[in-house]
């Protein structure tokens, strides 16, 4: 067995950060976690504590302990979460930096970025960063780093859930990573972004490959599999972006 195969999946999952009106998300949610817990494994989120964010985090540290849990959330909106109050910041003694940007670790260890992290908790270990492209940035290369299976779920949400997974499902088509894009669309929720993928690609702003990047799964048991086994597109554009 290789190396790269003892690692565990690594899935980011984009949700909204309030529980919305249907009470099949939040349902959606917890089994998500189940799930994850069965296939170990672990999370990366935008570290939210309310809403289907909150849930779905504080249900799998139930499961599978803090250390299948991270997430990953802007400075800015730390004040604007429940939770971080009272929490224990561990700023950074190190000054170690990677490509020019200070390098991203976890806590708690004594080799941790200059990025401001929390204690683990109930909603696992937590990365406070500088901005939103960084936080994306910082999830992608955790997704990149996890074992096979690893990429990119999408539950119900608003603004930011659909800009976050329509731009991995652009970086894919552009090469950046290969990995899978996921959205699971229960009650219908994103029944209106799957039909605009399909009217995409009949007038030919998608190419028919890459309409396959995003690739749906209409119940929680569907969405592992989906991950395992999702197929490259032939249609992605083969750029070379190197080291940054």
């Amino acid at each position: 067995m290789s190396p790269e195969s003892d690692k565990p999946a690594v899935v980011c999952v984009f949700c909204g950060s309030v529980a919305g009106t249907n009470p099949r998300h939040m349902e959606t949610a917890r089994s998500l976690a189940h799930e994850f817990h069965k296939n170990n494994i672990h999370l990366v989120y935008g570290g939210g504590t309310a809403g289907l964010m909150g849930e779905l985090a504080r249900s799998l540290v139930q499961l599978s302990g803090p250390q299948a849990v991270h997430g990953v959330i802007p400075r800015a909106l730390v004040r604007t979460e429940p939770g971080y109050d009272n929490a224990e910041e561990q700023p950074s003694t190190s000054t170690q930096t990677s490509s020019g940007k200070t390098a991203e670790r976890i806590i708690p260890t004594s080799t941790a970025s200059s990025n401001s992290t929390f204690k683990e908790s109930e909603y696992g270990r937590t990365t406070i960063v500088a901005d939103m492209h960084t936080r994306k940035r910082m999830m992608a290369t955790l997704v990149a780093e996890g074992g096979p299976g690893s990429g990119f779920v999408a539950l119900a949400g608003g603004f930011g859930t659909i800009e976050e997974v329509m731009e991995m499902t652009t970086w894919n088509q552009l090469g950046i990573h290969g990995s899978g894009v996921v959205l699971l669309n229960v009650d219908g929720y994103w029944d209106g972004l799957v039909a605009w993928v399909r009217k995409a690609v009949e007038e030919g702003y998608i190419g028919e490959e890459n309409g396959r990047i995003l690739v749906e799964a209409r119940r929680v048991e569907e969405v592992w599999p989906r991950l395992v086994g999702y197929k490259v597109s032939n249609g992605r554009m083969r750029l070379n972006w190197g080291e940054e």
